[in-house]
């Protein structure tokens, strides 16, 4: 909207020039997020507490969590409306791809809303049936898909493997539900591994860095050309995006952050799942979206090794799935199995970019 209102003014003001700049609005977009975070994370928390929306605890879960009945939940509320405001405020709002990562970011979190709803009102775990669940996923998912397939360009169809400069894959109507399958997939996988303080949030903090580069990169005609990777006209309008969200993300954590204060619930989780994996159709990197998002992967890994292994011969695997609850049974103070889940994010983000060059 900024861009809209004052870069126009250019013709009596040269100042206003900066408004074109992708770099600085990003960073003011990241600010404004930030901000939005801390002035509101006090007052969300103070109402949340009041109207006893508090965090319900699995009884099978590790004992040290049941300390954490009654954390005020629903934080991701908090996340969705410090993007949007500033998505809104420095974004350039005719830029298609914008509205697609909106849809995503708010139609996940309306649906995880009501589940953590659900389960305070219940005072149960449990929030939305699962098939319910499932149902909206896919609903939001299609929606999004369709979007994308409709208003497609050259490259929307095809699928990239890292260390290939060709796509290997053209899959055309295809695609729609392969988004599906990969959008439902990426935000369940977000929603299993936000399970101890702050883990989830570090995690998409890494994994938002990496994918900020690469919109940059794709949208930036010499250097894609040079990485030979897809130039993607208008693509680099989602570095505004993606450094709003970076901006909400290290807000939260410093309210999320052990001991947390708040947890963002699914509404958190289900948004920002669907979020990246968005970007990640978008961008042409769904695959490298594996990479990036490993730790978000193995945790996912871990539970369906889990419930096949339990179904097959009624033993289990781990200790508890997701993995860092098998480590959290193992011995490992949680502050210690966040810490160094952040470090493998870390690897993975690297070797995910490294990939780019490797063509």
């Amino acid at each position: 909207m900024f861009e809209a209102i004052f870069y126009p003014l250019v013709e009596y003001f040269s100042v206003f020039n900066i408004f074109k700049y992708i770099s600085f609005r990003s960073a003011y977009a990241a600010v404004t997020a930030l901000l939005i975070s801390f002035m509101f994370g006090p007052r969300v928390i103070k109402m949340l507490t009041r109207l006893k929306l508090g965090q319900e605890v699995r009884d099978d879960g590790p004992e040290t969590h049941l300390s954490k009945a009654g954390t005020p939940t629903m934080g991701g509320v908090l996340i969705v409306l410090s993007v949007t405001v500033s998505v809104l405020l420095w974004q350039d709002l005719k830029e298609f791809y914008t509205w697609v990562t909106l849809i995503a970011l708010v139609g996940f979190g309306v649906l995880g809303f009501f589940d953590d709803y659900l389960k305070i009102t219940r005072k149960s775990s449990e929030g939305l049936r699962s098939s319910f669940k499932l149902w909206g996923q896919l609903l939001i998912s299609t929606v999004i898909m369709v979007v994308l397939y409709l208003f497609r360009n050259d490259h929307t169809t095809l699928l990239y493997l890292p260390f290939f400069k060709n796509a290997i894959l053209d899959l055309g109507i295809l695609y729609i539900p392969f988004g599906v399958f990969w959008l439902v997939g990426f935000s369940n996988a977000v929603n299993l591994t936000d399970g101890l303080d702050g883990l989830a949030t570090g995690l998409m903090i890494i994994a938002l860095i990496a994918f900020t580069a690469i919109a940059y990169l794709s949208g930036h005609a010499v250097f894609a050309d040079y990485l030979q990777i897809p130039f993607l006209k208008g693509s680099g309008e989602l570095t505004v995006v993606t450094f709003a969200m970076l901006g909400a993300c290290v807000g939260f954590l410093w309210f999320n952050c052990h001991p947390s204060e708040i947890m963002m619930g699914d509404t958190g989780s289900l948004s920002m799942g669907g979020f990246i994996a968005t970007l990640s159709l978008i961008l042409k990197k769904e695959i490298l979206l594996v990479i990036i998002g490993g730790v978000f992967v193995v945790e996912t890994v871990s539970v369906m090794i889990q419930v096949y292994s339990f179904k097959k011969t009624g033993k289990r695997v781990f200790k508890m799935a997701p993995l860092h609850h098998h480590f959290e049974l193992s011995g490992w103070a949680e502050s210690k199995v966040v810490a160094r889940f952040w470090i493998l994010g870390g690897l993975f983000a690297i070797l995910g970019l490294s990939t780019l060059k490797l063509q």
